[in-house]
């Protein structure tokens, strides 16, 4: 007699399991995202091409020796400090991006550059054709590259191909492409997703070969399917920026072999993806004329510096509820920083409309940018444009105080080496290590942001 199949309702943000649908998820939170599906039928056949590694024995954390893993280089030195140093065999890679952002342009390049290594690459597409890889190839300067290409869809017919070729790197664009014969829902389904993932994780992990996936994402930005698939892998890249801009950020939110948070700054051309060397000058783009509303400020990425540049127009507004649009940073953390300056600062602006940005499309988060964001502001609403040459840093409290952030000193020797001089700076702490004779610039101390228009102007 066969088995009745078994229906079970799944978010498709974060992969909970309801035995009902629900009109809310009670794991993530988000309306709408419940949707029925059936669960797959074993048939033995699928699930059993990957054979497990067999049961083992628990062993004290004392006694295992860390192996010296040999990082693969992936061409791109930007890309190599992103992924921690390298590619890790048997790692699994999830790379996100809005459509035309450079995603399957970025792997191909990635794939060639494997193959000059004398290593075997498997390139899996389920969205274009060899007709289409092959005009790409062509305008990358890449068509003489030894990539294996597989246009297949079906994940059994997948992994067939890999067990013949062994390969050492492979690459699936998309995962929302492939899907499970075994299956009898839709491509890119959330069951679907998720086996698919899993049985080629599976692979990767027992054969160490490493595995990219590309993600289709949302309108709201996040990566397409269950968000089980991000704790799945070892490292989550997404894509960052416009695609009718130049520049892309590659950016690492999460990394099982190095630190999370990095970022690559990367330059779209004819020919393709190329890395940009100084991505400083990149975001500063007025640096010998001042203009008003323009700060300048160092933040961290991962282990980088970058120092950006932060824009404000304050203007009077016409309607009776003001305008506050932000750009690049939380629109509540322009709120707070706003009222801060109307309590501490002895301006108004509850009749302003408040437009801020941060160039080059770069999104920051620390509270590093605080004191340029009001420095910003104070010089478009009084129309007086910044003296050249300094830069701020350091965090504003609710009670109007300048607060020092971490990384003070090496933040102050970048802008030492992009020719700033002088760096309004909150009070060091007894101890601090970021004097002014260590960092080689001029420090401006300031208390309160009622200091700041006595320095700046």
């Amino acid at each position: 007699m066969p088995k009745k199949t078994k229906t079970v309702f799944v978010c498709s943000s974060c992969g909970e399991d309801y035995p009902r649908w629900y009109g809310r998820c009670e794991n993530c939170g988000e309306w709408d995202t419940i949707s029925e599906f059936r669960q797959p039928k074993k048939s033995g056949s699928s699930s059993l091409r990957v054979k497990g590694s067999g049961s083992r024995e628990a062993v004290k954390l004392s006694s295992c020796k860390p192996e010296r893993i040999k990082r693969r280089d992936t061409g791109f030195p930007e890309i190599d400090r992103v992924l921690g140093g390298g590619l890790v065999p048997g790692s699994a890679v999830l790379v996100g991006g809005n459509p035309g952002i450079g995603k399957s342009t970025l792997m191909l390049h990635l794939a060639s550059n494997f193959t000059r290594n004398e290593l075997c690459v498997l390139y899996v597409t389920g969205e274009e054709s060899l007709e289409q890889l092959s005009l790409r190839s062509k305008r990358l300067g890449i068509e003489n590259a030894a990539v294996n290409i597989l246009t297949e869809t079906s994940v059994e017919r997948v992994l067939d191909t890999m067990e013949q070729l062994k390969p050492d790197v492979i690459v699936v664009d998309s995962i929302q492409a492939v899907f499970s014969e075994e299956l009898e829902s839709a491509p890119g389904s959330v069951s679907q997703v998720r086996e698919c993932a899993a049985l080629l994780m599976r692979y990767t992990k027992q054969s160490q070969a490493a595995l990219f996936l590309v993600g289709h994402v949302t309108k709201e930005g996040a990566i397409a399917g269950p968000r089980v698939i991000e704790h799945m892998v070892d490292t989550v890249l997404y894509f960052e920026g416009d695609s009718t801009y130049q520049y892309r950020i590659l950016r690492a939110i999460k990394n099982r072999f190095g630190p999370s948070g990095e970022i690559a700054l990367l330059a779209m051309s004819d020919t393709g993806l190329s890395e940009v060397p100084n991505a400083s000058e990149f975001f500063l783009m007025h640096r010998d004329t001042p203009q008003v509303g323009t700060s300048v400020v160092p933040v961290l990425e991962g282990s980088r510096i970058l120092v950006v540049e932060l824009q404000a127009l304050v203007n009077p507004t016409h309607f009776g509820l003001p305008q506050r649009v932000a750009s690049g940073v939380n629109p509540k953390k322009l709120s707070l920083l706003i009222a801060v300056l109307e309590r501490y600062a002895g301006i108004s602006l509850g009749d302003h409309d408040i437009f801020f940005n941060i160039t080059g499309g770069l999104t920051v988060s620390e509270p590093a940018i605080d004191l340029g964001i009001a420095a910003a502001i104070l010089s478009s609403f009084r129309n007086v444009p910044i003296q050249n040459g300094i830069a701020f840093l350091g965090e504003i409290g609710l009670g109007g105080e300048i607060r020092p952030v971490n990384g003070m000193l090496p933040r102050l020797k970048e802008l030492a080496g992009m020719g700033f001089n002088r760096c309004v700076v909150p009070v060091p702490k007894r101890g601090s290590d970021w004097k002014e004779k260590k960092s080689g610039i001029e420090l401006i101390i300031c208390r309160s942001v009622n200091d700041i228009t006595d320095h700046i102007f």
